[in-house]
């Protein structure tokens, strides 16, 4: 079985379509490969304020952007979007992803690495797809509803601090082994790939390093 740690931020649009590419190579590989994904969390800004800020501020503020910059950034990522069948919102605000991030993990301790993947999606397509508020609890409450996980769980969970401390150290783990950009997708805990490849790029990485098991 193949290994995959998937470091990612539900906020990243790369990211969406890493993950969105990623399925499909999963998908096109069928019952020749096993493998099994593991959403591993990652923050590009962690201090990002709770109540979100304009996305086109953010991308001024945090990389320099002109409106003109941003304007072409998005059309190549709706455009990458398309070729993969995944469509982007017109997002207008970007919201801290913490909570995201402490939810991901609780499925993976309580459910499974497969439960963990189908909301890490129901996350992706709800912020990327959608534009919906992935900090609000409603909204997170609703995502965790819809995959039939336990409601009243995730609710304390949002109430508290819980899983807190395992994700800060989930996030510090992942930099010390030099992420400092995503998605990142380590195979087998050896291979590194970086950036949102194609799903033709991961298909062929993924038979090259079955072969070699």
């Amino acid at each position: 079985m193949l290994r995959i740690d998937f470091v990612s931020d539900v906020n990243c649009p790369w990211c969406a379509l890493g993950l969105t590419a990623l399925d499909a190579a999963i998908a096109n590989t069928g019952a020749d490969i096993a493998i099994e994904v593991h959403c591993q969390p990652f923050e590009l800004n962690p201090q990002l304020p709770a109540a979100g800020i304009r996305l086109v501020d953010y991308l001024q503020q945090k990389y320099g952007m002109s409106a003109e910059q941003i304007a072409q950034t998005h059309s190549n990522i709706q455009a990458r979007g398309n070729e993969l069948g995944f469509q982007f919102a017109q997002r207008e605000f970007i919201w801290n992803s913490f909570n995201s991030q402490r939810l991901l993990y609780w499925v993976a301790q309580e459910y499974s690495a497969e439960k963990q993947l189908e909301l890490k999606r129901a996350l992706v397509r709800a912020y990327q797809g959608e534009g919906r508020n992935i900090n609000d609890t409603a909204v997170l409450l609703d995502l965790v509803n819809s995959l039939a996980l336990d409601k009243k769980r995730a609710e304390k969970i949002l109430a508290t601090d819980e899983f807190t401390a395992d994700v800060r150290a989930k996030q510090q783990l992942w930099i010390d082994a030099g992420i400092n950009a995503v998605p990142s997708v380590i195979i087998s805990n050896q291979h590194l790939v970086q950036g949102a490849q194609s799903p033709e790029t991961y298909e062929q990485i993924f038979r090259e390093l079955a072969a070699t098991d």
